[in-house]
């Protein structure tokens, strides 16, 4: 007869197979049509005092989303639903930066020749309209990733009113008197035309020279030091900047030596001068640097003069000890060059070519000037060496690490130029902007910690922070400037009515309107006596102006102004988390952000960095259409986001292997609990007292890893639960109670209420970060598991506990068990048995024959238990000296459960007969 019918299997709607490449977009669409899921966020808990706001930094309005963004805002959007289903007020509002090179360049390229047909005012306009496509291309990406968001009003740094607050924010900066003009040697590309700031700048190898040129004293010097003839023996790596150089830096404490050849080097060098056969080493004279201070050498290109100057910045790891000195090209040089009064000069174009400078200050012969005038920097190396001749000491290549800039991937230079910078160490209220911002992150939260250590020691060492640009695609410094005195006006009238047009019309009309007509009526200037200045922000002012163009403008429902967090990749600890900072600080003596999160970058599962031509970049699309939305974010969530992530289609099958064993632990704890009318329990029995209190602890530990942001950590927890414990045990013990017993049963019941609290916990603590799945397994859930007040994920609770209270020592009980199933496998290996149902247990251990004895019989899913030995021994084992003897069942497979419990061939066991009597 077949039994089968009389089993009560399980039965559930939910299916094994998730299909999310192709299912998860319908439910998506669910959830942004009318912005369903965050209207319901945000009214579900409109009367809660508790929030928490992630303030999302901008991604950049050009191209498609990579994998990077992925990552980004999964993490961003995980996090903020955790803070939702933890019971708090969220807001998520996405953005994006709009202005910038990048952009620019690529109207440039669709425009080509015609560019110098079209006034400002026309370019900006096309660079505006080649934002807002690809903000429509990246929003459809990010929802197609289910990212949950206000997409129906993000904020764009384009937007009029947006312009007019970044134009507010440099404004009050201004007030404060810490926006300062001035020629200073800054970052250039000479490939974008245009300044950069230090967050723009990414380090690459580089083949540079390394020579040593003497530059002979001359006669005044010479006699001064009691000498014939001597020359300083300057080092450098940039011989294309000996034409500007004007001095040689000495270190103030190091004793200099002149050699018999009459070469001055530091003496703490001697020894690399020899050994690069310089000299022989025969000291003639030594000299404190001091005494060489203000002396004058000569240049052996143009035959100008160059003072000899003392610097700190000279140190001793190499070179000669005496430093080449162009006040132009170079911060260093800079500074030590201005407490000499010594003129900056400046021989180089915006595009990195001689200028005419070369002529106006004689930098070359005559006969010169014509082949070097428009000629690049970079072209020029080999030609200085030969012109230095004799002078030439030494020359050799070698490579090292050096700027680039990171939108044209093109070594960058020092430029001196005017620009704009915001000044670090301007006194404000008594401290300068540096100390003040190291005083506001010392009070920040960091995720992972260490980071208050980088971006510490980036605020202690950064330079005043260069804001200006030379282009035309983003928000104007809209200043004017008074024609005669040069002096900048910072009329509060005049600010506040070019914000209020710019909030009105956008900042185009600053090129497109007249001066007069950015005047405030009645002015007490005249548009004849003034002009305007026609840089443009850098970019990061925009991104760092966002807390108060977003936060505190209230122009967005986008939460507290000082956010709870900001979260980015560990590259924006020089970039916006430093932006943002100091734009606050400066402002308003107060950081924007209580903590900041930073996660790693994507790479291959080579560990090499992803890109087309090495044909290893994963799309997130890809990983959609191939895996599902759910795997992507499993990945993030599996992965210590704190370093780089490694990801492959190997590495995203092993995730879709994880994903599967969630899923069907779902589908089973569904299947068996089906017919469950209640949760009412008189008694638990021991294993199922065993499971509550093992899934308690887990889900306790997996909670607190959770919400310290541990997400790895908290699913490792999880899932050695599920799979050691809970699917390892639990439930392969627990399908003779489901099947066998009968419907009503107090075991059957005590079971299937077991497994229902942990479902309905499982789906809480899933519920922030596998929303989808979640969401579509209520859907197939019974009313024990949904209640009456569940419509959909969203109505969960991350806070509910399993409101149990049992302390369970399951040490002896997992090692019995343990030991006993490596027996087995033993005996299934050499074909002695094939189930454990063939099996009788003995013991004498008072652990054991204090437990009922069904439990135990279940426990190790054998067919019976006891301290009668009689029969075959196929096995033995021990655990803490109590000995366990393993024999062949005496009795008959019921042929219904298929333990060895009938009396005879065929027939069913004491306990089935019952239930089909039943």
């Amino acid at each position: 007869m077949d039994y089968k019918n009389t089993l009560l299997l399980p039965d559930t709607s939910f299916p094994m197979r998730a299909n999310l490449n192709e299912n998860e977009k319908q439910r998506f669409d669910k959830w942004f049509d009318k912005n369903y899921a965050y209207e319901k966020i945000k009214e579900k808990r409109k009367n809660t005092n508790k929030s928490f706001t992630l303030h999302d930094g901008p991604p950049y309005a050009n191209g498609h989303i990579h994998i990077g963004h992925a990552l980004n805002k999964i993490l961003k959007e995980t996090i903020i639903k955790l803070h939702y289903f933890q019971g708090e007020k969220v807001r998520f509002t996405p953005g994006w930066d709009c202005h910038g090179l990048p952009i620019e360049q690529q109207v440039e390229i669709k425009i080509q020749d015609k560019k110098h047909l079209l006034s400002k005012s026309e370019i900006r306009k096309l660079c505006r309209k080649h934002a807002k496509e690809f903000i429509d291309i990246q929003k459809e990406e990010f929802k197609n990733l289910g990212i949950i968001a206000d997409w129906n009003k993000p904020y764009l740094t384009m937007d009029f009113a947006f312009e007019a607050n970044i134009y507010r924010t440099l404004c009050e900066i201004a007030k404060k008197g810490l926006l300062l003009e001035r020629s200073k040697p800054v970052f250039w590309s000479w490939a974008a035309k245009s300044a950069l700031a230090e967050a723009e700048v990414e380090y690459e190898d580089k083949e540079d020279y390394s020579i040593f040129v003497s530059f002979d004293l001359d006669e005044a010097s010479c006699k001064k030091l009691g000498v014939q003839k001597a020359s300083a023996v300057i080092w450098t790596t940039t011989p294309w900047t000996l034409v500007a150089n004007q001095a040689i830096a000495l270190n103030p404490d190091e004793i200099y030596t002149l050699t018999k050849e009459g070469f001055i080097f530091a003496k703490a060098l001697l020894k690399n001068m020899i050994e690069k056969n310089l000299t022989t080493g025969e000291i003639e004279k030594e000299f404190k640097a001091k005494d060489l201070e203000k002396l004058e050498a000569i240049n052996p290109l143009n035959s100008r003069k160059s003072i000899l100057i003392l610097a700190n910045h000279v140190v001793m790891e190499g070179g000669s000890g005496l430093v080449h000195t162009a006040p132009g090209h170079g911060e260093d040089d800079y500074y030590a060059c201005l407490k000499y009064g010594i003129e900056t000069i400046m021989p180089v174009d915006d595009g990195g070519c001689y200028d005419e400078t070369l002529r106006v200050k004689k930098l070359l012969p005559q006969d010169l000037l014509d082949e070097f005038i428009g000629l690049h920097i970079f072209k020029a190396n080999e030609r200085i060496l030969e012109l230095l001749g004799d002078h030439l000491l030494h020359s050799s290549k070698f490579i090292h690490s050096y700027p680039f800039c990171w939108r044209t991937h093109k070594p960058v230079i020092y430029r001196a130029t005017k620009q704009w910078f915001i000044a670090m160490d301007e006194l404000k209220d008594g401290n300068t902007l540096r100390e003040c911002a190291k005083e506001q992150i010392a009070k920040v939260k960091f995720y992972p910690q260490s980071g208050i250590k980088r971006i510490g020691s980036m605020i202690e060492n950064r330079p005043d922070w260069c804001i200006s640009r030379q282009r035309v695609w983003g928000t104007p410094i809209a200043f004017f400037r008074d024609k005669n005195s040069k002096e900048v006006i910072l009329d509060d009238e005049i600010l506040k009515f070019i914000a209020d047009i710019f909030e009105k019309q956008g900042s185009d009309v600053w090129w497109e309107l007249e001066i007069k007509d950015l005047l405030p009526p009645n002015s007490k200037y005249k548009a004849e006596n003034l002009e305007k200045i026609n840089d443009i922000l850098d970019v990061w002012f925009d991104s760092g102006s966002t807390w108060n163009a977003v936060l505190k403008s209230h122009n967005y429902d986008a939460g507290e102004w000082i956010a709870d967090m900001f979260l980015e990749g560990s590259d924006q600890h020089r970039g916006w988390f430093q932006s943002s900072l100091l734009t606050s600080v400066a402002i308003n003596n107060q950081s924007p952000f209580k903590s900041i999160l930073t996660h790693g970058f994507s790479i291959d599962e080579k560990g090499q960095k992803m890109s087309k031509s090495k044909g290893n970049v994963i799309a997130p699309s890809y990983v959609a259409k191939t895996y599902g939305v759910e795997i992507l974010r499993l990945w993030v969530l599996l992965s210590d986001y704190s370093s780089d992530l490694k990801i492959s289609d190997n590495i995203l099958k092993q995730v879709s292997e994880q994903y599967r064993k969630i899923r069907n632990t779902i589908r089973f704890l569904l299947a068996n609990i089906n017919d469950l009318d209640d949760l009412n329990v008189k008694n638990f029995s021991f294993i199922d007292q065993w499971i509550l209190s093992k899934a308690k602890e887990v889900f306790k530990n997996t909670k607190e890893s959770f919400k310290n942001y541990e997400f790895a950590k908290g699913f490792n927890h999880l899932l050695n639960f599920l799979s050691s414990y809970l699917s390892g045990i639990y439930l392969d013990i627990s399908k003779d109670r489901l099947y066998c017993e009968q419907k009503n049963s107090l075991k059957r019941k005590s079971t299937q209420v077991a497994m229902a609290l942990i479902t309905k916990e499982l789906f809480n603590i899933l519920a922030p970060f596998f929303t989808y799945t979640i969401d579509e397994a209520l859907e197939h859930s019974n009313k024990i598991i949904k209640g009456n007040d569940i419509v959909d994920v969203f109505d969960l609770s991350f806070n509910e506990e399993l409101n149990i209270d049992f302390n369970i020592d399951d040490k002896f009980l997992l090692e019995a068990r343990e030991k006993f199933f490596e027996k087995i496998d033993i005996l299934k290996k050499d074909k002695i048995i094939k189930s454990t149902l063939e099996l009788k247990l003995c013991s004498t251990s008072s652990f054991i024959l204090d437990l009922d004895k069904d439990e135990i019989i279940d426990w190790f899913m054998v067919s019976d238990v006891g301290i009668d030995n009689d029969g075959e021994i196929l096995g033995e084992f021990k655990v803490d000296n109590e000995k366990f003897i393993i024999l062949k069942a005496k009795e008959y497979k019921c042929p219904r459960c298929w333990k060895f419990k009938a009396i005879k061939e065929e027939c069913l066991c004491d306990r089935c007969s019952k239930v089909l009597d039943l």
